[in-house]
């Protein structure tokens, strides 16, 4: 007996290139060539008798037969999905793989405790993890989900907070007794501030403090700046070069260790928040689901997952 959908290869070829909206991003996602997902979608045409893709030397858009077939077929994939997932989800172990991007903050200090109790509940799924301070994309490089800092721009990903990191001001013992220890915002004018080089933009992040109900935001200046690695501006005030800002599950044991003092106490008060996000139209495994379930689990529950 002939297989009856022995073409279903060639089908998602052509939902990745039209999701993507080139060959090239689709090849990335399946992790293919653009000239194999060409071919396959060549194929397909040729089945149906129609012309799916419009392909010029600029742009590659669907055709009316294209965008109509786009929408049965994605009808189709998502109830195979679902069915995949209910079968999953009666396995005793969750199997499969999960490719996840988190910047270094949250990849050293908070990401481990996490990743420990998930993978005691799932042994079987293969973590994938990306520690970096660059937001990938996530469609075109392949990552299931990414945790990000600070207010999220309307991207169309899918997020889910985690929390909101508060942050404070620290430096060492050391540097204290050579510098003295500052009273106030405008004491810090006359230190050693460590500033971060953002790898967005180029500049240098503000520092967030709160006077009462206003919020300030404070831009520190110095000869010395750090870029790419945010954790190096902690590091470096630990050795006694000056002062930082960092959040408090960062700086909190060195604290409790004496290796650094909290300095302003009365201006603390400001937070970032830290969220996890995915592109809606990705098909989540039951692994992605599960993954997102312990990273949110300190969150409150009914929290709606919000566009950002």
């Amino acid at each position: 007996m002939s297989r009856q959908f022995d073409y279903l290869d060639d089908v998602e070829a052509f939902l990745a290139v039209a999701e993507h909206g080139s060959f090239t991003a689709g090849a990335v996602a399946l992790s293919t060539t653009a000239s194999v997902l060409s071919r396959a979608v060549t194929r397909l045409e040729a089945r149906l008798g129609n012309q799916l893709l419009r392909r010029t030397t600029r742009r590659l858009g669907l055709t009316e037969a294209g965008r109509l077939y786009l929408e049965q077929v994605r009808t189709a994939f998502h109830l195979l999905d679902e069915a995949e997932r209910d079968a999953q989800g009666q396995q005793a172990e969750l199997k499969g793989r999960v490719r996840l991007s988190v910047p270094t903050t949250y990849g050293h200090y908070r990401l481990p405790p996490l990743l420990a109790r998930f993978a005691r509940r799932h042994p079987d799924v293969r973590i994938e993890l990306n520690i970096t301070n660059r937001n990938v994309d996530l469609v075109a490089e392949g990552f299931d989900l990414a945790i990000r800092l600070g207010q999220l721009p309307d991207s169309g990903l899918v997020a889910r907070k985690l929390e909101d990191a508060a942050l404070c001001l620290v430096a060492s013992p050391g540097y204290l007794r050579e510098a003295g220890t500052p009273q106030t915002l405008d004491d810090l004018r006359r230190h050693a501030c460590l500033p971060f080089v953002m790898p967005s933009t180029g500049r240098i992040a503000a520092w967030a403090f709160k006077d009462g109900e206003s919020d300030i935001d404070w831009l520190p200046s110095s000869a010395l700046l750090v870029s790419d690695d945010v954790l190096g501006v902690v590091s470096l005030a630990r050795h006694g070069l000056g002062i930082c800002q960092s959040y408090d599950f960062i700086v909190r044991e060195p604290i409790a260790r004496g290796d650094l003092v909290e300095l302003l106490p009365q201006l603390r008060g400001r937070t970032r928040p830290f969220s996890i996000v995915y592109a809606p139209h990705r098909r989540q495994s039951a692994a992605a689901r599960a993954l997102i379930a312990v990273l949110t689990a300190t969150t409150e529950a009914s929290a709606p997952a919000a566009h950002a």
